[in-house]
């Protein structure tokens, strides 16, 4: 069996905002802007993307699944993703080495510490 990994959905109350603000985030590109299936890509012939739809009830607790990313500077990082609206989440992590952010919709994602080379 050969599976490929084509994309993670993501619950939206606006796709269009939720997938404009992570298009901006990641540095990636929209490869659909509808409104009911918005999507996003590395490049629009590269897998996987990350599509937003709509729902109409408000997230709840924190996510079951999140994103990680593993930055060259995590703190410039977290500064520019601040600075583009994300906001400090505390998921009970405690004092860890990486920092959990939301997004515009309350979306928990975790920017990890620098690779160290």
């Amino acid at each position: 069996m050969t599976l490929t990994w084509e994309q993670v959905v993501m619950d939206a109350a606006d796709p269009v905002a939720l997938g404009n603000w992570w298009c901006e985030a990641l540095g990636w590109v929209v490869v659909n802007d509808e409104p009911d299936e918005f999507e996003i890509r590395p490049a629009p012939d590269r897998l996987p993307g990350i599509v937003f739809e709509p729902v109409r009830e408000g997230k709840r607790g924190k996510n079951r699944l999140h994103l990680d990313f593993r930055p060259d500077d995590q703190q410039a990082e977290v500064a520019r993703l601040l600075a583009l609206g994300a906001r400090h989440a505390d998921v009970g992590q405690g004092e860890q080495s990486w920092v959990v952010l939301s997004d515009i919709e309350g979306n928990e994602f975790c920017v990890l510490s620098s690779r160290r080379t």
